[in-house]
């Protein structure tokens, strides 16, 4: 459900975004609650994810990913947390998940790199 939510948002605000899904989307909807689930998991620890994240963020580059789609793609993110948590949503939830989503976009930013 988070996922369908998640992309159903994501290409409402960049619909430009839809065709670099090739796959099915049920496939992308089970990677997003893994990924989500994988962070939540080591949040302590976010550096064990600092090679999957690399491999995430080179893969990406490959599909055509740009550092400006990961600001469409925060933006849907945490709007579907927001909804789907409703009156759980806090302000400091918020700000936990925007800065989470800030070290990961900008670690994938930076090991896009790595793609060329």
């Amino acid at each position: 459900m988070i996922g369908d939510v998640f992309y159903s948002r994501l290409f409402l605000l960049m619909p430009s975004l839809r065709p670099m899904f090739k796959s099915s989307m049920k496939e992308q909807y089970e990677k997003i609650v893994d990924m989500l689930s994988a962070i939540v998991s080591k949040l302590e620890n976010l550096e064990e994810l600092t090679e999957d994240i690399r491999q995430l963020a080179i893969r990406h580059a490959g599909y055509g990913v740009m550092p400006a789609h990961y600001k469409v793609v925060g933006d849907a993110l945490l709007w579907t947390l927001a909804k789907g948590l409703g009156k759980e949503w806090t302000d400091e939830m918020a700000t936990a998940w925007s800065n989470c989503y800030t070290l990961l976009s900008d670690t994938m930013i930076l090991h896009a790199k790595d793609a060329g």
